[in-house]
């Protein structure tokens, strides 16, 4: 395989802006079962293993997806339709992620690689659903909430109750914008068999499906700050959290490519970055009761 120079030719692949969206339930999730700093040598293989997953993820997407890619003339201008990357680089990208996430799972506990085989095969079967069913949002939010459930298996080595319930907001959280995202797409969806909320109800009926996705994960993380006894910062940010959303769902609504790409993406950030810099403020300040083991 040749790697071709300069590495910002790959950023695409790698997506670190995008990152943020699952970063901040990895990170937060680690902080509460360390209830506080995990420890700098286990953070950074934490981050590791998070960039590893989700660089790997990406890469494969774009892989298994690059023939629609290139057919969309919404997606046409990314590397691997343009030929600026090839699908042997995209592989070898995914390949090296995936070691680096294994070598991360290697550091941290045993139950990190047992579950490395379930990662993997998130990671290739989300990027096929839109081939048969239109609830392809909810696989991926599936996907993407394993780094909830990663980043305290991280620190604990076994499942607890607490991150189940982190990942289903996040899961909630990220079909709700992945909605919006496809609405860009009904017409090509529809004109190449590929399937999603959108193109099976419409723009409208499609809005009601993210909005309803949105209240449920900003209702299971209100009832998660109950349950693990957190403090009024922690509050304070999903509110904030849930307005961002609320302003997301009446951007979207306006119905034009640049409301779709700000809901879905622009504020989304803003949202992850809210509710992990107030979450950690709370554990700061106020610590972490301890919580029920699952088993």
């Amino acid at each position: 395989m040749r790697i071709r120079l300069p590495i910002s030719t790959y950023g695409e692949l790698v997506m670190f802006s995008h990152s943020i969206f699952s970063f901040s339930f990895t990170i937060v999730a680690a902080c509460l079962a360390a209830r506080g700093f995990p420890g700098i040598a286990r953070t950074a293989w934490i981050v590791l293993a998070f960039l590893g997953g989700r660089t790997c993820a990406n890469a494969l997407n774009r892989i298994v997806d690059r023939n629609y890619d290139a057919a969309n003339p919404r997606t046409a201008g990314r590397h691997l339709p343009r030929g600026t990357v090839s699908v042997g680089e995209a592989a070898g990208i995914a390949l090296v992620s995936f070691v680096a996430l294994a070598l991360a799972a290697f550091m941290l506990n045993p139950l990190c690689v047992i579950l490395l085989p379930v990662a993997g095969i998130l990671f290739i079967v989300y990027s096929y659903t839109k081939r048969f069913t239109w609830l392809c949002h909810g696989f991926l939010g599936v996907t993407c909430a394993g780094a909830s459930m990663g980043g305290w298996i991280a620190v604990t080595g076994r499942l607890d109750f607490p991150p189940f319930v982190l990942a289903a907001a996040n899961a909630l959280w990220v079909a709700g914008f992945d909605i919006i995202y496809g609405i860009q797409d009904i017409d090509f969806d529809r004109g190449h068999g590929l399937h999603s909320i959108p193109e099976r109800f419409g723009p409208k009926i499609a809005l009601l499906f993210s909005s309803l996705c949105h209240a449920g994960a900003v209702g299971i993380l209100a009832a998660f700050g109950l349950f693990m006894g957190l403090g009024w910062l922690y509050y304070s940010g999903i509110v904030v959290s849930a307005v961002l959303l609320g302003i997301e769902q009446r951007v979207a609504r306006k119905g034009n490519p640049d409301g779709f790409r700000i809901a879905s993406y622009s504020i989304n950030q803003v949202v992850s970055i809210v509710f992990m810099v107030f979450t950690l403020a709370d554990i700061a300040l106020f610590g972490v009761p301890s919580w029920p083991v699952l088993f």
